[in-house]
């Protein structure tokens, strides 16, 4: 495990609250959402195109989502960026989670551009996101909550990112 891995689980830890699964206990959602739709603008800025933007995702620790559009990126696949609400995290991925086992997968495959994750990777960092690797969140969870009984293998996506 790297030092960034070593200090994002360390964070995911820190986050992981059992009496509050959904959001944090001092969950600022003006906050979060003027974040976000800094964060969409910022995008859209970058890629010089309209993003699509989902944000209160009800029943689930996700914030929202960002997407930009495949015909903006060199590859030509979309770019989404999940938000969480917990601790500014966020999750980058090309076409969808879970449709590569991370950016890396995405990059060795053709799918993703060194350039184009440099762009979102930079807005995320400018505004104050920490990034969590899809491959670190698709891992076992161990963490003191009790997560939904319908999340028969938990992850720490679930945690952060899932239905409840």
């Amino acid at each position: 495990m790297n030092g960034n891995e070593a200090d994002l689980r360390a964070l995911l830890r820190e986050l992981d609250d059992p009496q509050w699964l959904e959001r944090p206990q001092h969950y600022d959602r003006g906050g979060i959402a003027a974040r976000f739709g800094d964060l969409v603008a910022r995008l859209e800025g970058e890629f010089a195109a309209p993003c699509t933007a989902e944000q209160d995702t009800q029943d689930s620790s996700e914030f929202g989502r960002v997407t930009v559009p495949g015909d903006a990126t060199v590859c030509g696949t979309r770019i989404v960026v999940c938000v969480s609400k917990f601790g500014s995290l966020a999750l980058v991925c090309a076409d969808n989670p879970g449709a590569f086992l991370g950016t890396d997968e995405a990059r060795a495959e053709g799918e993703l551009d060194d350039a184009d994750l440099a762009k979102v990777d930079g807005v995320l960092a400018e505004l104050g996101y920490a990034v969590v690797p899809e491959e670190l969140l698709e891992s076992d969870y161990d963490g003191p909550s009790r997560l939904p009984a319908h999340v028969q293998w938990p992850t720490w996506w679930h945690r952060f990112f899932g239905i409840f």
